[in-house]
């Protein structure tokens, strides 16, 4: 990783601290009790948010074979968006999908929006993986499309467990949160 890329990572850590990082009594989507909560659309609809999400994602993917981006709406809409915007802009382009929590019961009936690229090598990204449960979901779809999963991408990794994702995909967080200090961490 090169120093403007870097100051991108730092960058987005100071947004992702004033405007997602919240301390409290909260309960999470795993179910899990937590003191703290990261709201991952305070940054991610941000436009340097999005921008600089975009932008350190498609640095991640632009040398590899992935054909598409996408995860669980509604935490990787704004992401994948982002990223291909950024790909089209760097002439490198990465088309995007969403993955419903449940098929639609209405038009198309899809579970899958978007480009996903039939048989294809696609990244799964979600904004905060605590236990996994929204990337295992989105996963799940799309290899049940017959594509394969390259990468997983968690924006910030709580580390509270989806150790099987770490192990069996190529997974990378941007950020870890370490329990000891209670601080975000860049993981790149």
């Amino acid at each position: 990783m090169d120093a403007s890329q870097k100051d991108d990572v730092q960058r987005l850590l100071d947004i992702i601290k004033r405007e997602s990082f919240i301390k409290g009594d909260f309960i999470l989507s795993s179910g899990a009790r937590s003191s703290y909560y990261f709201d991952g659309k305070m940054t991610s609809l941000t436009p340097e948010g999005a921008y600089l999400l975009g932008k350190i994602l498609f640095n991640l993917l632009k040398d590899t074979d992935i054909q598409a981006i996408g995860g669980p709406t509604i935490g990787a809409d704004p992401i994948v968006a982002a990223v291909a915007v950024i790909s089209h802009l760097e002439g490198k382009p990465i088309p995007a999908f969403l993955v419903r929590g449940e098929q639609k019961e209405y038009g198309t009936r899809k579970r899958i929006e978007g480009h996903l690229p039939k048989g294809g090598k696609v990244a799964i990204v979600d904004d905060a993986m605590t236990r996994g449960g929204s990337l295992r979901q989105a996963i799940g779809a799309v290899e049940a499309e017959g594509c394969t999963v390259a990468k997983v991408i968690a924006v910030v990794d709580r580390r509270e467990g989806a150790e099987d994702l770490r192990q069996k995909y190529d997974f990378v967080a941007i950020f870890s949160y370490d329990v000891s200090s209670g601080e975000l961490h860049p993981s790149l």
